[in-house]
């Protein structure tokens, strides 16, 4: 049986593989980016929608619900993340972070998280089988050493979102899951294979296929079950 996905974040990194890599001939795949996707020159079966919207503003929540009509939404994977302008060199300080920032930081990691999973609902609600997937962060869990304190505050409450987001809807039997990977190698192509990801940087960076694998079988378990969290950190990462 066919299947509708709707997928945030889509036009690069990890977003463009799950696009890439969860769908099968005959599935239909709204991809919310702001950059137009090449996912959508792809010919494998797959129906693929793009759907242009800038996350950091609630007005365009309406022209979502416009494109979708009144579809049914199987899957839905929030896969949004900003962080600070310098937050992972090596001369980053808090002390120098805008406070304009912070708030566009929070507004689009957090604010528009709620806002377009709530909007999104009742499509979810029509599938026999709906899920849920929000992808975080391994800097969101306990001890995990980083100084980004607007980055990690936003991913902490991923995890807050998720766990109430998860009562919710616990009695329309959908399945609420949040994804917490290390640092992945998302700039290397989906297509170009988890062993070129692994190669080029020296087993340090998670190969986005490992995060579309977990997706799959979250999507593809019944619903009976719920998966609540998965951590994923990598092998070298001693603070994760």
């Amino acid at each position: 049986m066919s299947k509708n996905y709707i997928i945030f974040g889509a036009s690069q990194g990890l977003g463009d593989a799950f696009v890439k890599g969860l769908p099968s001939s005959g599935d239909t795949v709204w991809i919310v980016s702001r950059s137009e996707p090449s996912s959508l020159n792809i010919d494998d079966g797959v129906h693929r929608i793009w759907l242009k919207i800038n996350l950091s503003s609630q007005s365009h929540i309406p022209y979502m619900l416009d494109a979708l009509e009144n579809k049914t939404i199987d899957v839905l994977i929030y896969n949004v993340g900003l962080w600070e302008k310098r937050g992972f060199e090596g001369d980053y300080s808090f002390d120098h972070d805008e406070p304009e920032d912070i708030a566009h930081l929070i507004n689009v990691n957090v604010t528009s998280t709620i806002t377009y999973i709530q909007a999104l609902l009742p499509h979810v609600r029509k599938s026999e089988n709906g899920k849920i997937i929000v992808i975080g962060s391994t800097a969101g869990l306990d001890h995990t050493n980083l100084p980004q304190v607007s980055f990690v505050a936003s991913k902490f409450g991923l995890r807050g979102i998720v766990n109430a987001l998860r009562e919710h809807v616990r009695k329309d039997k959908i399945s609420v899951t949040c994804i917490n990977p290390g640092e992945l190698a998302a700039e290397v192509p989906y297509e170009d294979g988890a062993e070129k990801a692994i190669t080029l940087y020296d087993e340090t960076r998670i190969p986005v296929q490992d995060i579309v694998e977990l997706a799959r079988c979250v999507i593809h378990l019944s619903r009976v079950s719920c998966v609540k969290e998965i951590n994923v950190p990598a092998m070298a990462d001693l603070n994760a």
